[in-house]
């Protein structure tokens, strides 16, 4: 879970780390402020410096909400990532040029992979990780934690994917109603409650509207799939 983000920083050892082991841990998180995040003053690191203290935590606690991580010191993996990912960023950002120059990774194959294949799902990091990201997004457990991945993968896809944002934010314009040309159909005694009661009437018709071109839009994708014959012209029939 942590390695290659660790690999990516030039942490001493990268393969090796322990995140259950308190003192590895500890010093850790002092490494990824001294040299990558940069947060505090110098002479502001002292509490956190003291690694064998038992104030410590109580000081990673405050360093969370200084640097605004969603996570606190009880979630250990999961601030320790998010730590990870902010020191990311900051690498980056302080040697783009040096990034920008990186030739791409070159593919014996054009076809592409499935990412999550070579995922380790047994991986305690791994089912934390997939757990944090799943209470964040809000999406249900499930007991196979790739299951897991690949709802959150198609959510943010669907959802949180610049295309996504932007299509979210445009604003419908409707066009304009004349009521008057338009039966309710049954009379309550009054005119205010008529006209109320006959927007509620075409706001109806509209959703119905739309949910049936959602249903024409999945019986077209269900007949794609179903209605796909293939021909075997020796056998002089149609069929799978």
């Amino acid at each position: 879970m942590f390695r290659r983000k660790l690999t990516a920083l030039d942490y001493h050892n990268p393969g090796g780390f322990d995140c259950k082991d308190e003192t590895e841990y500890r010093n850790c998180i002092v490494w990824l402020e001294d040299q990558k995040i940069r947060h505090y003053k110098i002479e502001d690191r002292g509490n956190l410096r003291n690694v064998p203290g038992s104030e410590w935590p109580a000081a990673f606690q405050k360093y969370l909400q200084d640097v605004s991580s969603p996570f606190g010191e009880v979630e250990r993996q999961e601030a320790l990532d998010w730590l990870l990912g902010l020191a990311v960023r900051y690498e980056y950002g302080d040697n783009v040029d040096k990034y920008k120059n990186c030739p791409p990774l070159s593919t014996s194959s054009d076809k592409p992979v499935d990412p999550l294949v070579n995922l380790d799902s047994s991986s305690p990091d791994f089912k934390a990780g997939v757990t944090a990201l799943a209470n964040i997004l809000k999406i249900q457990r499930h007991d196979d934690y790739l299951v897991m991945l690949k709802a959150i993968r198609i959510l943010i896809e669907e959802r949180l994917s610049p295309e996504a944002v932007a299509k979210s934010s445009q604003k419908k314009e409707g066009l304009p109603v004349a009521l008057d040309k338009h039966v309710l159909g049954f009379d309550t005694g009054d005119a205010t409650l008529n006209e109320a009661a006959l927007i509620l009437r075409l706001l109806h018709v509209e959703e119905l509207r739309e949910l049936q071109t959602r249903i024409n839009e999945a019986l077209v994708a269900v007949q794609a799939i179903i209605a796909d014959p293939k021909t075997d012209h020796r056998l002089g029939k149609v069929g799978r």
